[in-house]
């Protein structure tokens, strides 16, 4: 593997001004990025009581039947003992999600070993599943390369109802046959056969999104000792009881502080990242699996249908004896996230970035800090093959990604038109334009009304002619197939869908190319979170 940092030009003013230690973020973030935070940050924590040993219990209690390596075990009992944690999370896609889920998860863990040692404490990685989210639209679905495109493969099985990732049951014959078109498409190597039996293996041992997204995930990084929680479940729900109380004792609080500073976020140019409300209660009501976000109306929390309508005092009773029964969303996560773990770090990627940004004072309202924010790292993989393609046309990752490729492939279509063809064609045209019309005139000298008739026969030659100048194009493309399927190829690979690599494919189609230990090499990379973008040259 070979290593590269490139710039990009700026498509996140947030984000770069973030890198930038811009004045105008001050009022949104607690902390700048740099060393000296990091320590007022760990100082910080230290001087702060978390119940760490029940922590431990519950992430040991659901990562059990995951499997739990040597150096699992070693960071539980850091934990235990009170080590502080680097913290990022993602919602459970099909073969673990987008790349960024896996970029996502080698942040927190390369920065726990950075921070680990700056500070000579243990510093240790937890990566936070999203169970309880219930958009299914955003996680039922992967892409592979078929004919030099990006081909969207999707698990079909619908619920009609709002159930979270962590309850919604799996189809086992629905899931392997997705599984097995997607292994199709990605082609046969050395190593699709056991990597195929993998899967399966860890699907049958899987009841929900949710259980075959941690088991494949556990499978990945289990050498490096991440460590995982399941947002929903049940055991951790009810370790989170009292902080539920508090959240909604504050929840007025903080509401109003959100919305307030998503206005002055909105007002220094970055978007309404939440569209926040004072009456919005940031928790969801968790019935028969299926979520309804509650709002404050009429002394009430209720949902927008009606069905759920419960007094504070109700609400708080659920959430002392029945917290499984309740869910945070995009506001009060963070801060249950702050409540329950010490997080020195949290990895997040663009987008949390900017939802975080209007949290700041919600922190406050709950007597918490905000933690220090590390922007995930931004990763681009570039295969032999297509790495041959790029040195064949001179071409650069920043330069495909800004979408020369795409100009060129244009460019030499163009070249290798048959011009003269199309000229002939259009003169066919002309001619038979020009003697219809002297037909239509002589027509009308002898009172014969046939205009529309004429017209629709012109139209008809058109037609044919239309038809023979696609059929002529598409020769010439024929001929030339194997250069335009390239530029293709290189598209595909570096930016399918006009979008970065990293929200598109997943980790297999690489772990079919280069083995099982795939993601421990990319581990073992001199990587660090930085504003640059990284470059893989597999």
């Amino acid at each position: 593997m070979r290593l590269e940092q490139i710039e990009l030009p700026v498509n996140n003013q947030l984000l770069d001004d973030y890198w930038s230690g811009s004045e105008k973020l001050k009022p949104f973030y607690e902390y700048e990025y740099n060393d000296e935070s990091f320590i007022t940050r760990f100082n910080y924590l230290k001087s702060k009581h978390y119940e760490t040993k029940e922590l431990s219990k519950i992430i040991r209690s659901y990562m059990e039947p995951l499997g739990i390596s040597n150096k699992i075990e070693e960071n539980l009992s850091a934990l235990e003992n009170g080590s502080v944690a680097i913290v990022g999370g993602q919602q459970a896609g099909i073969l673990t999600g987008p790349l960024y889920s896996i970029h996502k998860a080698i942040s927190v863990i390369l920065l726990a070993k950075e921070q680990s040692e700056k500070l000579n404490e243990r510093v240790v990685p937890i990566f936070w599943i999203a169970g309880e989210d219930h958009d299914l639209d955003e996680i039922n679905h992967t892409y592979t390369i078929v004919n030099g495109a990006p081909k969207k493969r999707v698990y079909h099985e619908r619920s009609n109802k709002k159930t979270m990732a962590s309850t919604t049951p799996i189809r086992q014959d629905e899931m392997r046959q997705l599984l097995n078109k997607i292994f199709q498409d990605f082609g046969e190597t050395a190593y699709t056969h056991d990597l195929y039996k993998s899967c399966l293996q860890q699907l049958e041992k899987s009841e929900t999104f949710t259980d075959f997204f941690a088991r494949l995930m556990n499978e990945f990084f289990k050498t490096e000792g991440l460590l995982m929680v399941d947002a929903a479940y049940t055991p951790f729900r009810q370790y989170e009881s009292s902080y539920f109380v508090k959240i909604i004792e504050q929840n007025e609080k903080i509401a109003k502080a959100v919305v307030d500073k998503e206005r002055l976020l909105h007002n220094e140019g970055f978007g309404t990242p939440i569209n926040a409300t004072v009456t919005n209660a940031n928790l969801f009501y968790v019935q028969e699996g299926e979520r309804y976000l509650l709002e404050r109306k009429d002394h009430y929390y209720q949902d927008s249908t009606g069905l759920i309508k419960l007094s504070e005092e109700q609400l708080l009773n659920v959430a002392k004896t029945k917290p499984e029964q309740l869910s945070n969303n995009v506001v009060t996560r963070p801060l249950m996230q702050e409540m329950t773990i010490p997080v020195l770090a949290f990895v997040g990627g663009p987008g949390e970035l900017a939802y975080w940004g209007t949290l700041k004072d919600a922190f406050y309202a709950m007597d918490l800090q905000m933690p220090i924010l590390a922007p995930r790292l931004n990763i681009t993989l570039v295969d032999r093959k297509v790495d041959q393609l790029l040195s064949a046309y001179e071409l650069s990752v920043p330069e495909v990604l800004l979408g020369k490729a795409q100009s060129l492939k244009a460019q030499y279509i163009e070249s290798v038109q048959d011009l003269e063809a199309k000229k002939q064609i259009e003169h066919v045209h002309q001619l038979l334009k020009e003697q219809y019309e002297k037909l239509n005139s002589h027509l009308n000298t002898q009172d014969l009304n046939l205009h529309a008739i004429v017209e629709k026969n012109l139209k008809y030659h058109k037609v044919q002619l239309d038809y023979l100048s696609k059929k002529i194009e598409q020769q010439v493309f024929n001929k030339h197939e194997k250069i335009i399927r390239q530029f293709d190829l290189i598209n595909a690979e570096i930016y399918p869908n006009d979008n970065f690599q990293e929200r598109v494919y997943n980790p297999y189609q690489y772990l079919n190319s280069y083995g099982p230990n795939f993601i421990q090499d990319l581990c073992a990379l001199p990587l660090s979170i930085s504003r640059n973008h990284y470059v893989i040259h597999l």
